[in-house]
């Protein structure tokens, strides 16, 4: 056997073994990606193989593609994400759409979905996605729901709408093109667009209605903790001169702006002021007693505004001189519980000098056995309390080491930088404006955006660091490895000589049928474009040995190289949402095969009676 022929027929071994470790998900995506490039390194360096220039494939050409262009814009757009998520820039357009969907939220994604697969007809997929990833994120967080239920129905409605017209994605017009150099066909913007809304409309109706029912939700250990903590802290707000509390009026016994809190009380000098609250119009020297959810409190320190400021102490005194206080923005929230035998036990908040000896706040206590009625520098602390404090992360951390306080480490979370929200939205709109008027390289506007993001504080190197996901980075650059060993050992074009022979004599339907099977197959492991360019020329030439017209073909072959749902490595927009998703490989296998077989077979219906075959 030829050298050749052995190291195709290791690369076809490693690429199934590696699919088939990434579905069994025994191991780490990361473990088995970089496992795969080494067995293609070792491979090539026993086996001498030359490319197509005549030079050999060194273990570089494997490397490259962990500085891939577009391994570089997902990683970006991911950052550029966590920036929106940071400054919370979205939330209000977020309840805007969850309120005109109200009563029936459980759909409230659907009119955005179907407006994404109108966008992505005329746009670039991967902007499209970047744009409404945010604020399907935040959505399916104003309706409690998953954002895993959402996303991938994102990205998958995204490449469908993409399979429309002629510049719904970068495939189309490069098979577009190549049929044009290769043949007397010249395809027009909407030459295949009747058949690709027909495959595109029963796709969507599995993607919006069925499929979100085999997505599990999923949430990082952190989201799992607090989901589960939907309960009351005791609170205070002091009001302050200058404070956007100050002069407001209660309305029907309750105050508007506090609609998302339980008013216990309203302190007043020695005078206590109870529920409902007739006529009570709230002035300096008043403190508010409020039962609140952390998510509650958390929004109130984060406002652009903040109801309540974490940089006093429990007495409403400024931090001291030689603290510094946090920067704007870096203030994190952590529960910790109050310890056998703590010495705060029975002493109140001023009395235990806390925020003295740890510089954290103390923003809620909760008593799982009672809600007492009184402010919350009066109430005497009890072994099990849980505290809600506020500092930044390094005085946090440093709890860890407090013997009277046991720290729940899953709880500390950032709040939301809220007063960069402007900011992050103009930097955001900018990105994908630049990305999809095609003047600028989406690379170019990702990375600059990133760049934009940090530079002007709408989160920092910590977290942007925090929001690239290993998985993703070993992904890409496994399968841009994988991708040069099919094609320097010619593995790509031995499959598609194998389909003309297998299918030499057959009817044109099931030629076509064939040929779509194949290419979709494929493109789930390549990427779209070498799926694409490898088979435009196998698509003609099978046309010409029947008979019949090259559209067919090659229209058949542009909605099969779209077809990249069943892997996360398939296509841009599946990597993109696979982060934020939580997603795992046999996530995209179990709800992305079964639309691929869905278009299958609607293709193999339609297009003989469309086409005339």
């Amino acid at each position: 056997m030829h050298s050749v022929d052995i190291a195709m027929a290791l690369t076809f071994v490693v690429i199934a073994s590696t699919v088939i470790l990434y579905a069994l998900e025994r191991y780490a995506i990361e473990t088995i990606a970089l496992g795969s490039v080494t067995a293609f390194i070792a491979i090539f360096s026993v086996i001498p193989i030359m490319d197509a220039d005549g030079a050999r494939v060194t273990t570089g050409a494997f490397l490259a593609g962990f500085a891939n262009p577009a391994l570089i814009t997902v990683i970006c757009l991911l950052i550029i994400g966590q920036a929106l998520f940071q400054t919370d820039a979205l939330e209000a357009p977020a309840k805007t759409i969850v309120k005109w969907t109200r009563g029936r939220s459980k759909h409230a994604a659907v009119p955005i979905l179907i407006v994404v697969a109108v966008l992505s007809a005329f746009l670039n997929n991967t902007p499209v996605v970047v744009m409404f990833l945010p604020i399907l994120t935040a959505v399916a967080a104003t309706i409690g729901q998953s954002s895993s239920r959402v996303l991938m129905p994102l990205s998958f409605i995204a490449i469908l709408g993409g399979m429309t017209t002629l510049i719904g994605s970068s495939t189309n017009l490069l098979v577009a093109n190549f049929a044009a150099q290769s043949s007397d066909l010249k395809l027009t913007f909407f030459s295949f667009t009747p058949i690709g809304l027909i495959l595109a409309a029963v796709g969507s109706i599995y993607v919006l209605f069925v499929m979100p029912k085999f997505l599990k939700p999923r949430k990082t250990m952190a989201e799992e903790f607090q989901s589960t903590s939907g309960k009351q802290f005791i609170a205070q707000i002091e009001i302050t001169y200058g404070h956007p509390l100050s002069g407001v009026e209660a309305v029907s016994g309750m105050f508007p702006q506090l609609k998302d809190m339980t008013v216990r009380l309203v302190q007043r000098g020695q005078k206590p002021l109870l529920p409902p609250f007739e006529n009570v119009t709230l002035k300096p020297g008043d403190t508010v007693i409020v039962a609140a959810t952390r998510t509650a409190l958390a929004n109130a320190l984060a406002r652009r505004q903040p109801l309540m400021e974490a940089d006093t102490d429990t007495n409403g005194n400024a931090r001291e001189a030689t603290a510094a206080p946090p920067a704007p923005g870096t203030i994190s929230l952590a529960e910790v519980v109050v310890a056998p035998a703590s010495r705060l036990m029975g002493r109140t908040l001023p009395q235990s000098g806390f925020y003295t000896e740890t510089g954290c706040l103390v923003m809620g206590i909760q008593r799982r056995s009672r809600m007492p009625r009184m402010a919350m520098n009066d109430i005497r602390m009890e072994a099990g309390d849980v505290l809600l404090v506020a500092g930044s992360e390094a005085e946090i951390a440093r709890l860890r080491g407090n013997r009277d306080v046991l720290l729940l480490d899953w709880s500390m979370t950032e709040v939301p930088r809220k007063r960069y929200a402007p900011r992050a939205l103009v930097i955001f709109t900018c990105v994908v404006a630049l990305a999809a008027s095609g003047l600028v390289p989406i690379v170019s506007t990702a990375v600059a955006g990133t760049f934009a993001m940090i530079a002007s504080g709408c989160l920092n190197i910590r977290q942007a660091m925090r929001a690239i996901d290993s998985r993703i980075f070993m992904l890409i650059g496994a399968s841009l490895a994988a991708a040069v060993a099919l094609e320097s050992t010619g593995g790509a074009t031995a499959i598609a000589s194998g389909l003309a022979f297998m299918l030499d004599g057959a009817s044109a339907p099931v030629i076509l049928s064939a040929l779509f099977f194949i290419v979709m197959i494929l493109t789930n492991f390549l990427s779209n474009n070498a799926a694409a360019v490898l088979f435009t020329p196998v698509a003609i030439n099978l046309a010409d040995q029947i008979g019949q017209s090259p559209e067919a073909f090659v229209v058949c072959l542009i909605i099969a190289a779209n077809t990249s749902f069943a892997t996360p490595i398939g296509y841009q927009t599946n990597l993109i949402v696979m982060g934020p998703g939580h997603y795992r490989f046999i996530d995209f296998v179990r709800a992305g095969v079964p639309l691929a077989l869905i278009l299958w077979l609607t293709f193999s219906l339609v297009a003989p009676w469309y086409y005339g075959l």
